[in-house]
């Protein structure tokens, strides 16, 4: 009884893995205003869960109720991009970062997806 007591804190753990996906926003969180009203976000994704198949990945950017695909970063494996219109006169906007993906389990293919936390990018004036 005593050995079970000794690993009860580890259960959730044990039961869900560890975390082992990062999302690092690149995008600087000010940029000077485009006269295009077209911005570029950036992000990197980093796993070390071989389960994931590489191949499925399909990040967005998320702006309220929209969403905007994200393409790779030329050269860079890790690494995602796209370019999110923002309508003129608007001096901020509020994002989040998507990804969806395929794991190998148990039974064949499982769907997952990470969602980061609410980033604010300021539009500086001219």
């Amino acid at each position: 009884m005593l050995k079970i007591v000794k690993f009860l804190p580890l259960l959730p753990l044990l039961l869900t893995g560890c975390v082992s996906s990062t999302i690092t926003n690149l995008t600087p969180s000010r940029l000077p205003h485009h006269a295009t009203g077209l911005y570029p976000l950036e992000v990197a994704w980093d796993t070390r869960e071989q389960a994931v198949r590489q191949h499925s990945l399909t990040p967005v950017v998320i702006i309220d109720t929209e969403t905007y695909p994200m393409r790779p970063t030329r050269g860079i494996t890790n690494r995602w991009e796209a370019v999110v219109p923002v309508p003129a006169g608007q001096k901020s906007v509020y994002y989040r970062f998507k990804f969806d993906y395929q794991k190998n389990d148990f039974g064949g293919p499982r769907r997952n997806s990470q969602l980061t936390r609410t980033y604010k990018l300021d539009i500086l004036d001219k």
